[in-house]
């Protein structure tokens, strides 16, 4: 059984990353099965391990924040992503005995996930890396080769695996705002126009049609049930925020 999570947590720098963090190490531990958290984040720039590792990641930090961008150190994945109101995040918190044998399986089935999703929305899309795109990875889904819609990342515990992940619903002009001056301080290239979302291939979408279509085929997979982070599980993330906030210092924590 999946436990469906629709929880946001954008009120205080770093907790949400801390939430999906918390939900890992619980899930690792036993205390929980599997969970999908879905839900429209706030203005981030979450940065990746090896962004802390650039000279120009300060700057990086302040720009994010100057644009009114939260930065964050984030939980999974490569380099910086922006999540926004037009966009839709995902933490998929997977109990496993043995996580390392499976992450290309389960970056598979995330990617694939998506592909499908989008087809009920119309969105002819396709798993793989285009020319250009930010935060670049295997498993991005992309629009005909020319337009990143979707991003996603993993990070293991002992015994538990999470993979995270931001569609683009709506708001390119939104991820490139931050991306632009941030990767240029990061002394990252990317192309902007390979930046794209949902609404530039069809206008009519909103957030709700992209929940829609990620929770019918996350149902699609098992039996799911709606639920909610609990507050031992929010007291927790609160005590790890620390490691998530980024300001411009010291390297993020690798404890888990």
């Amino acid at each position: 059984m999946i436990t469906v999570l629709r929880s946001a947590f954008a009120e205080e720098d770093g907790l949400d990353v801390a939430v999906s963090r918390a939900l890992l190490l619980e899930a690792s531990e036993g205390a929980i099965g599997e969970t999908f958290r879905l839900h429209v984040p706030g203005r981030v720039v979450a940065f990746g391990k090896q962004d802390v590792l650039e000279p120009g990641y300060g700057a990086a930090v302040s720009i994010a924040r100057e644009l009114g961008y939260t930065p964050v150190q984030r939980l999974a994945g490569g380099r910086a992503a922006v999540f926004h109101e037009l966009t839709l995040s995902f933490t998929w918190t997977i109990p496993d005995p043995d996580p390392t044998s499976s992450v290309q399986a389960r970056f598979d089935r995330t990617a694939a996930l998506v592909v499908r999703a989008f087809a009920r929305l119309g969105i002819d899309s396709e798993v793989g890396e285009i020319p250009g795109e930010y935060c670049p990875g295997r498993h991005s889904v992309n629009h005909r080769g020319r337009l990143k819609l979707m991003g996603v990342g993993q990070r293991l515990s002992r015994h538990a695996a999470h993979v995270g992940g931001v569609i683009v619903v709506g708001g390119a002009d939104l991820v490139n705002r931050p991306l632009i001056p941030v990767y240029e301080a990061l002394g990252i290239g990317f192309d902007p126009a390979a930046t794209g979302s949902l609404q530039d291939i069809d206008p009519s979408l909103e957030v709700e049609d992209a929940i829609a279509a990620v929770t019918v085929e996350v149902a699609a997979l098992d039996e799911t049930v709606e639920g909610e982070v609990s507050m031992r599980t929010i007291d927790r993330a609160r005590a790890l925020v620390a490691d998530h906030v980024a300001d411009g210092g010291d390297a993020p924590s690798s404890r888990l």
